[in-house]
């Protein structure tokens, strides 16, 4: 399951609220800097919602949330608990088609309206009558989208689709960025974990490094363990069950 946190919809207050022109470049200069200053994608995304708030005209509300082919939705981020209920809230009546499921064909999706029978029945309830969700990402199983939600309807016009687009190219510039980080830190702690792993072999076992090392991966194979966690149970076996 990814990791979930819920974040205040604070301000940023070196961002104008409903920038234009000049000020739309430096608030997205801006804001590319806050994004790219974080050190992991979960601190990435936290950010993302907070500055959508801030960037995106007419935003009350934002969330970033994964969805399946099978139109499961899982949200990763967001900046009150009701975007939560909104995103994760089940929908009327069988066969019904949320209106994020245009987004495996577009990358927008718009509800100009939630109360006149737009959305996935949850909205109003909730007090949302506008959505603006635009893709992140998108392979042929998933979609990582960013969604900001008004308490008005038709909230959201050109200027906030034009902000809106831009900011989460950013946004996935910026995931990225801080995906490829956090991997290559695991690749490190791994490298230096089985580096431990394979030093204590050669003194338990009175073979050189490579046999060592050669050990490891056939101890990994046979008991279908990954090498890093047959590594950590080596150095500290009180870690692993």
């Amino acid at each position: 399951m990814p990791k979930r946190f819920v974040v205040v919809a604070s301000r940023f207050s070196d961002l104008p609220r409903f920038p234009a022109g000049l000020e739309l470049a430096e608030a997205l200069t801006a804001a590319a800097q806050r994004l790219h200053e974080t050190s992991t994608p979960d601190t990435t995304l936290d950010t993302a919602v907070r500055l959508a708030v801030d960037l995106v005209p007419g935003a009350d509300h934002a969330g970033i949330s994964v969805i399946e082919r099978d139109d499961r939705r899982s949200t990763l981020a967001w900046t009150d608990d009701v975007v939560r209920a909104a995103e994760e809230g089940d929908g009327p009546g069988d066969g019904h088609r949320p209106y994020w499921h245009r987004l495996w064909t577009a990358p927008v999706a718009e509800v100009e309206d939630s109360e006149n029978g737009e959305g996935d029945g949850t909205l109003s309830g909730l007090g949302l009558r506008s959505v603006l969700s635009l893709r992140l990402r998108a392979d042929r199983r998933r979609l990582t989208v960013l969604t900001a939600y008004a308490r008005k309807p038709r909230a959201f016009d050109e200027a906030a689709l034009r902000v809106g687009r831009l900011f989460t190219a950013h946004v996935g510039i910026a995931l990225d960025s801080a995906t490829v980080r956090e991997q290559l830190t695991e690749a490190m702690r791994t490298r230096d974990l089985i580096g431990q792993a394979t030093g204590i072999l050669m003194e338990r076992l009175d073979i050189d490094a490579a046999g060592a090392f050669d050990s490891l991966v056939r101890a990994s194979q046979r008991e279908n363990v990954k090498l890093r966690d047959l590594a950590r149970r080596i150095v500290d076996p009180d870690h692993t069950p």
